[in-house]
């Protein structure tokens, strides 16, 4: 993993029968300072080097207005400072590099904001945003929609008063994007999602960090997606791969890899009807409804209800939902090895969990560290749809969720083989810099 400089800064249902859905000692990505450019002064209030890069002297006021007059190409540069903004800001223009002086030096504060749904909001493609800070936000606190070639780099986004169900939904949102990378960020204390990705194709996740969210990081109806190296911790869910039913985009294709997925026990707060409010506090890795998914080498501890949990969409808490035509509500083809496993299990949070730990278990005892609802396709018995579990001595528990926990039991012999494993994401050359 890449090493980060250490940040002072601290901030403060798997579903319904069982949505198989620590302080954190990880580091804040280190932040660098552009150089400064110079130049004449112009109407806007900026200063420019004649070769489209500007410098914004006072964002609060003059921010928006340089988002207006921006042409493809242009760098804009915020210095060092706390900004507030009233209203939401928007960018429609493509190519645009947007950087700060760092994730913890450049803030735009959303606290006072009156109007709009977001914080920034982009639509547009080839768009890079780096170093800075996005905090407060009422609604999402950085969404890019419908963009190609998108970089979200050591971006810092939180809602400074902690965990809260009025807090924005999401913290860095990308939604029908293709070739998206986001790394070295940090995402707190979103009441959906940290670091969000929804129906979208070939992205990368990597290096960041989640905590205090309701999901730390989740991918969503997405396809071909490479989640490494980050740090979920304190969420109530760590990483989410999920496919929702009532969306066009059927998502398949992930890895999760490298990562630290520890002690995501925190209180559920997502607004109630949410996908995510069914989500059990003490949830580590979740797969529901998705397919081809690879989880392996990564460290996962002390999620209390289990440290991965698998799920079909009949056992989601929001399966009154309507299925598009196309939705295949089962997951399959999913491929577990080579991870670390430590603690959890012990204290699930759903009181019906609990009752089934204590029921199959004892009261001290708990959750293998995969638990399964057990719904499968009743058609597609062969082994190209099983779960693979090649870990050691893990099991996988599966709780009979089509029968209402009727027979409960671990018996793999169903998880004891290997898929073939998937291809590495590759993103063009340009967004990838180290």
């Amino acid at each position: 993993m890449r090493q980060h400089k250490c940040s002072s800064r601290t901030t403060k249902g798997f579903m319904s029968t069982i949505v198989l859905t620590a302080a954190l000692a990880a580091c804040s990505p280190e932040s660098t300072t552009p150089p400064a450019t110079t130049g004449a002064d112009n109407s806007a209030g900026n200063t420019s080097t004649g070769n489209s890069n500007y410098v914004v002297n006072d964002p609060s006021t003059q921010l928006q207005l340089r988002f207006l007059e921006a042409s493809p190409g242009d760098v804009i540069t915020l210095p060092a400072g706390t900004f507030d903004f009233e209203r939401s800001l928007t960018l429609n223009i493509d190519n645009i590099t947007l950087r700060g002086a760092g994730m913890d030096a450049t803030v735009l504060s959303f606290k006072d904001q009156i109007t709009g749904g977001e914080g920034l909001l982009v639509n547009a493609s080839h768009f890079t945003i780096e170093d800075l800070a996005i905090e407060d936000s009422r609604g999402d606190a950085l969404k890019i929609a419908r963009g190609d070639h998108i970089v979200i780099r050591r971006v810092r986004t939180e809602w400074t008063n902690g965990p809260d169900t009025s807090n924005g939904a999401y913290g860095i949102y990308p939604v029908q994007t293709q070739h998206t990378l986001i790394e070295d960020s940090v995402a707190i204390a979103a009441s959906d999602a940290g670091i969000y990705v929804g129906q979208s194709q070939n992205v990368i996740v990597r290096g960041n960090r989640a905590e205090y969210n309701v999901a730390g990081i989740e991918i969503e109806n997405t396809i071909g997606a490479d989640v490494y190296d980050n740090v979920a911790i304190n969420n109530t869910g760590g990483i989410l791969i999920f496919n929702m039913p009532n969306l066009p985009v059927e998502g398949h294709t992930t890895r999760v890899y490298n990562n630290r997925v520890h002690q995501n026990n925190t209180e559920n707060f997502a607004p109630p009807g949410t996908a995510v409010a069914s989500v059990p506090a003490g949830s580590g890795i979740i797969i529901n409804s998705n397919d081809k998914v690879e989880i392996f080498d990564n460290d996962l501890g002390h999620n209390q209800t289990a440290n991965i949990l698998i799920s079909s969409y009949f056992s989601a808490g929001y399966s009154e939902r309507e299925m598009a035509e196309a939705f295949d509500p089962y997951p399959e083809t999913i491929f577990i090895y080579n991870n670390t496993f430590t603690g959890g299990g012990e204290a699930p949070g759903r009181p019906e969990l609990d009752m089934l730990r204590q029921a199959l278990f004892g009261e001290d005892g708990s959750f293998p560290d995969i638990v399964w609802d057990g719904v499968t396709h009743p058609e597609r018995t062969d082994m190209t749809y099983a779960i693979c579990v090649d870990n050691n001595d893990v099991e996988v528990l599966n709780i009979d969720g089509a029968n209402n926990n009727a027979n409960p039991r671990v018996d793999m012999s169903m998880h004891t083989c290997q898929h073939s494993k998937l291809a590495a994401v590759e993103l063009p050359s340009g967004l990838i810099t180290h």
